[in-house]
Order: structure tokens, then sequence, then C-alpha cells
């Protein structure tokens, strides 16, 4: 899980009073409220983090744990839902002019929302709710490019709803770098009762030795002789899937020319075809000559070469 600065969520300095913790969150809500901003998800987002951070910080004993064993530390000791077992927003927000004991409803007939003694969210208010779903997790899974190519099945280990799961993934082929996979309701619980959030499995493609990668598309270098490079000739390349290549190199072919083999890239995670194989041409300038060397260079530079 990444590291949480419930001080920096809430805009306040380690020494700030408890009075001041409230009336940043106080401000911060009424900025943020889900009824001031109509659907908006991204404010919706920051609303539930601030509420989080406000959980925390206004608990003496809660702070006190977060300020001794960091962010990291502090959530491996409290879930969500011991974050906000027990505490009750319902006071703050009634400060706020937000209803009364339990429910507030919008203007013109919006959403409704419920107060409970657990939630700043809760979702057993009748009628249409707001059931705000539980955080986002988002796993960075590593991948060999064979793995790419070919696909294959992980097992990946996370917390959920505060204990360690395995889960076998199957992993499609054509998952380069970035490319998600979506486990629905296997990220965080929701505090508020509405449904977990998701586990993303994203890729991260390890470093080869041999093949960079761009995109579907593969690079690979490929040292030739100056000879080679003047007269021409053909080169034998290694796809990634251990096919032996053809490739012609015309005559006069220079320095650092890129060459493309077709649909020997990665494969599309969706949809058909794969990406190209480059083939990037080095070509050899001896630093030494033998003497036999050196005489026939010689004669090609009065043959005007």
């Amino acid at each position: 899980m990444p590291e949480t600065d419930y001080y920096k969520t809430l805009g306040i300095s380690k020494n700030t009073s408890n009075e001041e913790i409230k009336k940043a969150y106080r401000k911060l809500a009424m900025k943020y409220h889900p009824d001031h901003t109509k659907g908006d998800k991204t404010a919706e987002n920051k609303f539930k983090k601030i509420s989080e951070a406000y959980a925390v910080l206004s608990d003496k004993k809660k702070r006190k744990q977060y300020d001794t064993f960091g962010s990291a530390g502090f959530h491996q000791r409290y879930s969500q839902e011991d974050i906000f077992r027990g505490f009750d927003f319902s006071d703050i927000l009634k400060e706020f002019g937000f209803g009364g004991t339990n429910f507030f409803t919008s203007r013109g007939g919006g959403r409704r929302f419920s107060f409970g003694s657990e939630s700043p969210f809760g979702a057993h208010a009748r009628g249409r709710q707001a059931r705000i779903k539980g955080s986002d997790i988002v796993y960075e899974l590593p991948l060999t490019l064979k793995e790419v190519l070919t696909g294959t099945s992980k097992t990946v280990t996370f917390k959920h709803k505060g204990r360690t799961e395995n889960l076998t993934v199957k992993i499609p082929k054509g998952m380069i770098t970035g490319k998600k996979l979506r486990l629905a309701e296997k990220g965080e619980p929701s505090p508020y009762g509405g449904p977990a959030g998701n586990l993303y499995i994203q890729s991260k493609v390890i470093d080869d030795p041999i093949y960079s990668i761009q995109g579907h598309d593969l690079y690979i270098n490929s040292e030739i002789k100056l000879s080679d490079a003047i007269l021409g000739t053909r080169l034998s390349v290694t796809a990634l899937d251990n096919k032996e290549l053809s490739l012609k190199i015309p005559p006069g072919t220079k320095h650092k020319t890129k060459m493309r083999l077709s649909n020997h890239g990665l494969p599309h995670m969706k949809g058909r075809g794969k990406g190209d194989l480059y083939v990037l041409i080095h070509v050899n300038i001896p630093k030494h000559l033998t003497s036999e060397q050196k005489i026939l260079i010689k004669k090609l530079a009065e043959a005007g070469m």
C-alpha cells in the first residue's frame, strides 16, 4: 500500500492541536462533500481521504500509533474498518448544516446520504443511496518478455479485508508494461457499507539482456563487419520465440541502420497480430589492422573509396 500522509491530506503540521484538526477537516469537508460536488468522482474520493485522515488524527490513540509507527506500520495494525469503528461523524457534520441525526437529503430530491455512527457516507438510507466503494489496490506484477510473449499464470499475494490472500491469476499474451487486469471487489473494503474496491494487476516488464521494448515492438542489436556493410550479406537473427530469421543486409548499409522484421514482436493483448522486431545494425570499424589489411585499405583509398 502506498504511504499515506494524513497531515498532508488535511494540510496541517504534526504539532497541530485537535481543535485545529477539526477546523481543517470542516473546511475541506465543506468543499468536497458529495452533495456539494454533484457526482464528481474525484471530489468524492478526496472526501473519503480527508474523512479517513480526520478519523485517525482526531483520535488520540490512533494518532499516537500513526506518529509512532508511520504510515506503513499503522496500516499493518489498523484496517479501514478499524479506523472508522466506533467513530461518530454526526456531530461535526451537524455543525456544517448537514441534516438531522442520521440522514441528509440534498436539495431538489438528489442523492441521499446516511451518516450513521461509523460512516460519513452510510449506505442504508431508504430510496436512492450513495454506495461509495472502497479504495482500489494496484499490484505491480513483474513479467519477463517470454511471459508477455506466451502468457502465463502467476500467484499474487495481497491483503484483502485484513487478511493475506493468495490468488492465481491468468496473465494473457501481450500484457506489456502498464497494462492492467481488473479483479472486481478484491480491493480495500468500504468502511461505509458500499462494495469493496477493485484489485488491479498491473504489468511491469523486466529488463531483458538481449531485447529492448517499445510498445509491442522489440529491438535487438547486431554487429556486422565493415566489408559486409560495403558488400552486403545475410544475417541470422534469433527472435524472442527462438526462431532463426534471415535478414538481408544490402550493400552500402550504414552504421546504426534500423531494419524491420514484421510480425516478430510482442502480441497485442486484445486483437490479432504482433508488433515488429527491429534489428539495429552496428558496423564494426576495426581499431587495429594487420599489415595486409593496411595495404588493402590503402589500395581502396587509391581507387577512390
